[in-house]
């Protein structure tokens, strides 16, 4: 490292992992920190919910060669048990899993969905400034034809919890344009503490739940409810919409593919070569075959028809334009 470079400190990375789709996803997860960024010194920490009321089935991953492999690429799997969300809102995961991680050490949760695609150990995270991943649509709040609008609904969540609000605004988009407000993507999030970050983001995702404001009640709840507090939880700790460099992370050092066809028909050809990179060795691909989208997609080819479907440089502005191509090809798997 350039001795004039700012020194960077260990942290964890924190994903979730149960059985079914997020097992594989996090064996590709973790191969591909290991390929991108062998210098990464902090601990890889794959959170697993543990049997309990809240789960009608056993979640936890059920391929004890996925379960060994994990261990082989330096995961740790560590426990947790869920308390308030599970099967009904398998998003909750991410809310209540940070309480498994250790205080007091910084961490980065990733969606298990991800791609490390270059050196994450060398992203300038600001530990004590967290923010989110800010590849997101407006996808909440729906604004009602009679109102409140966009304003008046995030108002009285800052109102609820006590928070300054105005500071949250970005200025420079118009008014009542959802951008405008403070709202990510929850598919990555740091802060120096997870015990402080998971407990605000638990007390507010329940309170939201149980008794949201009444500017809220023509609202949907769900699947948004992590993200609707998300930027609450940020905005009270200090953070904003960027606090580390644009173009790293959901860019050069990561990618939130969400599903194999998607990645295939939008992103860089680095991720393509990223993810055929990591899933080539022998070990990881025995494991991964065992999963039908990537070994479709992956092994089989499928992916790359997707590919030749669009053309990067002109996609269409709509995600449901994509899928619908891909399914009218009968190359759409999840």
């Amino acid at each position: 490292m350039d001795g004039n470079a700012p020194e960077r400190h260990a942290f964890n990375i924190a994903i979730v992992a149960q059985a079914g789709r997020l097992t594989y996803e996090a064996v590709l997860f973790a191969a591909s920190l290991r390929a991108m960024d062998p210098g990464f010194a902090g601990r890889l920490v794959v959170l697993e919910p543990q049997p309990g009321p809240r789960w009608p089935d056993d979640p936890r991953i059920r391929d004890d060669a996925a379960r060994a492999l994990l261990g082989d690429l330096g995961a740790e799997i560590v426990g947790f048990e869920s308390r308030h969300f599970g099967a009904d809102y398998p998003h909750g995961n991410k809310i209540e899993g940070l309480a498994a991680l250790p205080p007091g050490e910084p961490f980065v949760f990733f969606d298990t969905d991800t791609l490390i695609t270059g050196p994450l150990s060398q992203v300038p995270f600001d530990f004590d400034r967290p923010c989110a991943s800010l590849e997101r649509e407006g996808t909440w709040p729906e604004v009602p034809l009679y109102g409140p609008g966009y304003h008046g609904i995030w108002k009285s969540l800052y109102d609820k919890f006590g928070l300054e609000f105005e500071s949250s605004i970005d200025t420079s988009e118009p008014e009542e344009y959802w951008a405008r407000y403070l709202y990510f993507n929850a598919g990555w999030f740091f802060y120096r503490c997870p015990a402080e970050f998971g407990q605000r983001f638990l007390d507010y995702a329940l309170a939201v739940r149980d008794d949201p404001p009444e500017a809220l009640a023509s609202q949907a709840l769900f699947p948004w409810l992590d993200q609707i507090v998300l930027p609450l939880v940020i905005h009270g700790l200090g953070g904003a919409r960027r606090t580390i460099p644009e173009g790293l992370l959901d860019g050069e050092v990561s990618c939130h593919y969400r599903v194999f066809p998607l990645l295939y028909a939008r992103e860089r050809d680095r991720v393509v070569e990223v993810l055929e990179e990591v899933a080539a060795p022998n070990r990881i691909k025995k494991v991964l075959k065992s999963y039908e989208p990537i070994k479709r997609m992956v092994y089989q080819g499928r992916g790359r028809k997707v590919r030749e479907l669009f053309d990067r440089d002109r996609l269409p502005t709509r995600e449901q334009v994509i899928r619908n191509r891909i399914k009218k090809e009968k190359l759409w798997m999840r």
